[in-house]
């Protein structure tokens, strides 16, 4: 029962990450905003729970685990409604960042009590589950939100939280009985840099290809004052030992290297996320509800791997599980790498499936090994610190996809129209066959849209190689695991 109500919370929040992208050009009519302030509905968000998800070890510790996360999903259900609620940017933008603040501790809070609840022997199990809830949510976002968009008003991407909201609240508050309430000083040096450095590197994340990065005197003085901010965070926290974003856990080993491979993971998956979906519905045309049927069985083939492969899951196998999966997507990767104009449904599915199971070992593996040198008692700051590299991973796979897919769409444009002369060959049979003239502008507008889509496909195609590098990545890491011979660890190496 745990498990369920703790899981459900998880995909609820995780949901709002993606879930309203899709309705984003009916908010931006309802609310008066522009193209460029209306994304500021998804990056408000997200730096809110960047910002807050370091601090779920001082809150838990203020209120306990359980009043913690009564409280946080209580302030999700209020602020989704609100959110639905909203008649303007400015308001929407609000209810968003106070949305993102509850939504954050609701990750490593539920993460962290499914390991106080399994013994160390069956911590690969359970964090098998909790992956079920962290892959579909951000995966199913866009399926979901289209079809809500689609059959419904906007509004209702936000108001599906009230009774899913409900149905947590009851179940946590029937079985979740854990408190771990403890003394927790507040160190306000730590949370204040920590906010500022943070927030801004979201914020450049976020906005910087919009504002075609180091052009714009915002991006330059953002990260800027985000170094500063991160660098004093960090240096404050080691200093300290504070419980307040403890940054400082990064000193243990498993905890380090399993929260970077999830970067870089994430990193990946969620800049393929991103560019699937634009590939589908801005080049091949496809409408919204039929992209976000071909974006699920990724996610429905990752849940079914962690289900069949939850009671295997042991200390012995992670690394094994983890390297494994991480091929599975990197060939998936290279099937897309061969991606035309031609592709059928079938060639969209079927590397959908094979990086689906890859991402389901991965996961469940990362979070086992970030996991397996820490004692019970360090599990929420070791979940808050997961966390935040995997958000901030997120964020900065999108950005990159986004930026390199943009330049590279340029760079084949230019490459591409500098052929269309009278003296290629290859033209000119083209124009004999058609019986076509390059002087009439039939013809021209014909090469024009052929130039820009191809140009396009070859910025996807390059992008998706892109990605496979960085799955394949993570291999190499795995050889600086060090996993224990025994599931019981008594003592958290400082390592």
């Amino acid at each position: 029962m745990i498990v369920i109500g703790v899981m459900t919370s998880a995909i609820m929040v995780l949901l709002d990450m993606t879930i309203a992208n899709v309705a984003l050009p009916q908010m931006q009519g309802s609310l008066g905003a522009t193209s460029d302030t209306i994304t500021w509905v998804l990056t408000s968000y997200t730096m809110a729970e960047a910002v807050f998800i370091p601090l779920t070890s001082f809150f838990s510790g203020k209120l306990g685990e359980r009043k913690l996360l009564l409280v946080a999903v209580t302030g999700f259900i209020v602020s989704s409604t609100l959110c639905g609620q909203a008649q303007s940017i400015e308001a929407m933008v609000l209810f968003r960042v106070i949305q993102g603040a509850f939504g954050a501790v609701v990750i490593p809070l539920s993460q962290s009590l499914l390991i106080a609840v399994f013994p160390p022997e069956e911590r690969g199990k359970a964090m098998s589950i909790f992956s079920i809830g962290i892959l579909l949510g951000p995966i199913l976002g866009p399926t979901v939100g289209g079809i809500i968009t689609q059959n419904t008003d906007w509004r209702w991407v936000f108001y599906v939280n009230v009774p899913v909201g409900i149905f947590c609240l009851l179940m946590i508050y029937f079985f979740v009985h854990i408190s771990n309430k403890r003394e927790a000083k507040i160190d306000w040096p730590t949370i204040i840099s920590m906010a500022i450095g943070i927030g801004m590197l979201q914020l450049v994340l976020d906005q910087g290809n919009q504002k075609d990065w180091f052009e714009s005197r915002m991006i330059q003085a953002s990260l800027l004052v985000a170094i500063v901010g991160i660098v004093f965070f960090v240096y404050r926290s080691f200093k300290t030992r504070s419980p307040v974003a403890p940054i400082w856990m990064i000193s243990n080993r498993n905890l380090a290297l399993g929260s970077t491979m999830m970067a870089i993971f994430v990193s990946a998956l969620f800049g393929l996320t991103a560019q699937l979906p634009m590939m589908l519905e801005g080049v091949l045309d496809y409408p919204v509800d039929t992209t976000g049927f071909l974006m699920a069985p990724r996610g429905i083939a990752a849940a079914i791997t962690l289900i069949a492969t939850a009671k295997f899951m042991n200390n012995s196998r992670l690394k094994g599980s983890v390297g494994f999966g991480a091929l599975l997507c990197g060939i998936a990767g290279l099937i897309m790498s061969r991606y035309s104009e031609n592709i059928d449904f079938f060639w969209i599915i079927f590397p959908s499936l094979i990086q689906g199971c890859g991402m389901g070992l991965v996961f469940s593996g990362l979070s086992s090994i970030s996991y397996t040198t820490l004692t019970p008692e360090q599990g929420v700051a070791g979940a808050s610190i997961f966390n935040l590299f995997r958000t901030i991973g997120s964020s900065f796979g999108i950005s990159i996809a986004t930026t390199f897919q943009f330049r590279d769409a340029q760079q084949q444009w230019n490459a591409l129209s500098q052929s269309i002369t009278p003296y290629n060959p290859n033209l000119q049979t083209w124009l004999a066959e058609t019986g076509k003239s390059l002087n009439d502008p039939t013809t021209q507008t014909i090469l024009q849209e052929q130039v820009h889509k191809q140009s396009e496909i070859l910025a996807f195609v390059h992008t998706f190689t892109f990605i496979t590098l960085l799955f394949v990545l993570i291999v190499p890491l795995l050889f600086l695991v060090r996993i224990p011979k025994s599931a019981n660890v008594s003592k958290a190496p400082s390592h």
